[in-house]
């Protein structure tokens, strides 16, 4: 009989560096990336004149990602990261820069919201000034770009009456108000998702799914993605 151990330490070696390398990894199957999975889609660069924007966000960018490419096609190239991380250290001192460093960008529509919720993941008291030090990050390395933020989506219980789920969804709400604190010390206008669906959760994709929405939705989340990202668009001399 054949030994499954090489196999097995083959497994093993890839997962370690795939972490190593830092690759995105998410533990809760609630937070899956809803889409073609986490990554970087870059836009090919044909007329270096044309502007450049860099989409940031989780899986609910994956739901509109599309629909705001096609909308500002001829007006921007567009690259959209769809990840799984939550503020901390090494997203702001390593991660985040690898990314920025495929621009120069000139607007950055970003969010990082759905996946910082559990206990744990972001300590206490670091929440504002690692969201801070991730303004600083992408000033620091493009400087001169226009920056939006854009606030989390409401998080749902499960099952068929579509409520907000309260301890979840209370956690959604105080980030997304300490997000907020943060981007008026800094500058930067907030483009207010959950605003946006908080009164229509008729739209939330519903049953197990807690944090997704249907196409109906991603529209309306797609269309004010573009309706900022245009506002901001460096306009011609």
């Amino acid at each position: 009989m054949k030994s499954i151990f090489p196999l097995l330490f083959l497994a093993v070696f890839v997962s370690f560096s795939a972490l190593a390398a830092g690759a995105p990894v998410e533990t809760d199957p609630r937070l899956h990336s809803d889409g073609k999975g986490w990554k970087l889609n870059q836009a090919t660069v044909k007329d270096p004149a044309r502007p450049r924007v860099l989409l940031i966000g989780d899986s609910i960018l994956g739901g509109y990602m599309a629909q705001a490419i096609k909308k500002l096609e001829g007006k921007a190239y567009v690259d959209a990261w769809v990840n799984p991380y939550h503020q901390s250290e090494p997203l702001n001192t390593k991660i985040l820069p690898e990314v920025l460093a495929k621009g120069p960008y000139d607007v950055i529509h970003f969010n990082m919201g759905l996946h910082g919720w559990q206990e744990g993941r972001i300590k206490p008291g670091t929440f504002e000034p690692l969201t801070k030090g991730y303004v600083d990050a992408i000033r620091a390395t493009l400087p001169k770009a226009s920056l939006i933020w854009a606030s989390s989506t409401p998080v749902l219980l499960g099952g068929e009456v579509k409520q907000l789920d309260p301890v979840i969804n209370g956690t959604i709400i105080e980030h997304n108000r300490m997000a907020a604190k943060v981007m008026a010390e800094c500058g930067v206008p907030v483009n207010d998702f959950y605003g946006l669906l908080v009164d229509r959760l008729d739209l939330a994709r519903g049953g197990k799914d807690k944090f997704h929405w249907n196409a109906t939705a991603y529209e309306i989340l797609g269309d004010r993605c573009v309706e900022a990202v245009l506002e901001a668009l460096p306009t011609e001399p």
